[in-house]
């Protein structure tokens, strides 16, 4: 069993990250991609504006991913070398399932861009959340393929960004725990200030 999911503490003290390029099939089948993408979309959203969206990219696509990021690159960087260019295009065909998250927010809109952002990234961990919760494993990337324009223009429309790439798949390898941040550090107790 990849989590212990008996209970939502320790699911949520368990939950790991796979390398994208260690995932295995089987991944998400059509119907547990639908349920997850589903269970993401369930985050707080101020205002109900749903400033984000899901493209899938399917196995048959993988080739044509691939082109658009060697294009891109070669836009970048005309020079490219021919490793580098073989390793861009590797990342196109990492995992069985592959989930291109957009931030797409409402920018006229009085909810603020950042707090619409944020939904997108809840959005996000909500999407590992469930893929773990079906039983595989997830990773979140975003690296020069999510910024190149070239990529940008292929998938997002005037005002949207790439949020990330997150695949999906099976563990291929033994999921291994990083460090954590030390609490101490980044938790503090509000004092106000003296009025």
């Amino acid at each position: 069993m990849l989590n212990d999911t008996i209970s939502l503490l320790t699911y949520l003290g368990t939950r790991r990250s796979g390398r994208p390029r260690d995932m295995v099939a089987p991944g998400p089948s059509r119907d547990e991609l639908n349920a997850i993408l589903t269970l993401a979309a369930r985050t707080p959203d101020h205002g109900k504006i749903v400033p984000y969206r899901f493209v899938i990219v399917d196995d048959d696509q993988r080739d044509s991913l691939a082109e658009l990021f060697a294009a891109a690159v070669r836009e970048i960087d005309p020079e490219v070398r021919a490793t580098k260019l073989e390793k861009v295009c590797a990342k196109a065909h990492y995992a069985p399932g592959l989930v291109i998250l957009i931030s797409s927010p409402a920018r006229d809109h009085k909810i603020p861009v950042w707090e619409q952002e944020l939904t997108a990234g809840a959005v996000g961990m909500n999407l590992l959340h469930a893929t773990h919760a079906h039983g595989y494993v997830g990773a979140w990337i975003t690296g020069d393929q999510a910024y190149a324009p070239a990529v940008i223009s292929a998938f997002c429309k005037d005002g949207e960004r790439i949020a990330g790439y997150f695949f999906l798949g099976s563990p291929g390898t033994m999921l291994e725990e990083r460090e954590r941040p030390d609490m101490d550090e980044i938790v503090t107790r509000w004092c106000p200030p003296a009025v």
